[in-house]
């Protein structure tokens, strides 16, 4: 069973930065894309960020020029670097792990962790 740990997250104000983490672990690992998704109160769940074993990432428009997704090469392990952060990012942040045959990101995925609460106040 795979099992994803989130850290990172808190309260920040509006234009600040914080960076959440996600380690999977787990025994027979079928993970090939790691990814972020976030839920607002009153609010569908919606992704944020992916990104697959090639390298390939997605983002979601209104965090393109703020967000960056990396990962650990050789680990299961992906960053999500926020940057100037605006009141509408509060939400939960899950990680969100899986395999598809495709190397494009196309989640979401199987797996899902806890979730971490992101504040920003304005």
């Amino acid at each position: 069973q795979v099992q994803l740990v989130e850290s990172g997250g808190g309260l920040v104000q509006a234009g600040g930065s914080l960076r959440l983490s996600c380690a999977a672990s787990g025994s027979s690992l079928p993970i090939n894309a790691m990814g972020w998704y976030r839920q607002a109160p009153g609010k569908e769940r919606e992704m944020v960020a992916g990104i697959t074993s090639a390298g390939i990432t997605a983002y979601e428009d209104s965090v393109k020029s703020r967000f960056t997704i990396s990962r650990v090469t050789g680990k299961n392990t992906i960053y999500l670097q926020m940057n100037i952060l605006e009141p509408e990012d509060t939400a939960v942040y899950y990680c969100n792990a899986g395999w598809r045959m495709s190397t494009s990101w196309s989640g979401p995925y199987r797996y899902w962790g806890q979730g971490t609460q992101v504040t920003v106040s304005s």
